[in-house]
């Protein structure tokens, strides 16, 4: 992976999404953050907005994510919102909205590393919609999770490694020494 050209993307990190299933992936989460920033590769952060009206409440009866406080990113995210390469509010679960589509393509990344809340959701969504675009999608196994249990969040990366490949849902270990190999070796 080249730095350049592999954005993080940190998928709907946010208080509401938060709960006994999820917050253990906080630190891992913060790492690669902090991982990507050392290496001098861009971050994107994701925040999920459940407008009124939207399919979540008219078709599945979901309301939550509506108030500030739901919608605000963690308080260990904080302090990256002003050094992320851009922060996307987005109404759908794919981070593939206009703003999303442009800021990928215009950048040339061709790599996207994700993590976040919640797996089998709009992590695995944004898996498929990067991989169906031509993207390499990649799923940081220890720095997701899901809102509804381990048992979703396993399930999620069982299709993931059916649909985008097995070799494409990796750790953060994995996926930090990749990234930091290749930049070693771009300036070696």
């Amino acid at each position: 992976m080249d730095p350049r050209s592999t954005a993080l993307l940190v998928i709907d990190v946010q208080q509401g999404f938060v709960n006994q299933h999820s917050r253990s992936v906080l630190p891992a989460v913060v790492r690669l953050v902090k991982g990507w920033h050392a290496l001098g590769a861009p971050v994107v952060l994701t925040r999920f907005h459940n407008e009124p009206g939207s399919p979540y409440e008219t078709i599945t009866g979901w309301t939550r994510l509506r108030t500030p406080e739901e919608q605000a990113l963690v308080p260990e995210l904080v302090p990256y919102i002003g050094r992320a390469a851009a922060v996307i509010d987005k109404g759908q679960s794919s981070l593939f909205t206009a703003e999303g589509i442009d800021l990928i393509r215009d950048a040339g990344w061709s790599d996207l590393v994700l993590c976040g809340i919640d797996t089998d959701a709009c992590v695995y969504d944004s898996a498929v919609d990067a991989y169906q675009r031509g993207y390499r999608p990649w799923i940081v196994t220890d720095a997701c999770a899901s809102t509804g249990g381990p048992e979703y969040h396993d399930a999620a990366l069982l299709l993931a490694a059916r649909n985008i490949g097995p070799d494409h849902v990796v750790t953060s270990d994995a996926v930090l020494s990749r990234l930091s190999g290749n930049q070693e070796a771009a300036h070696g």
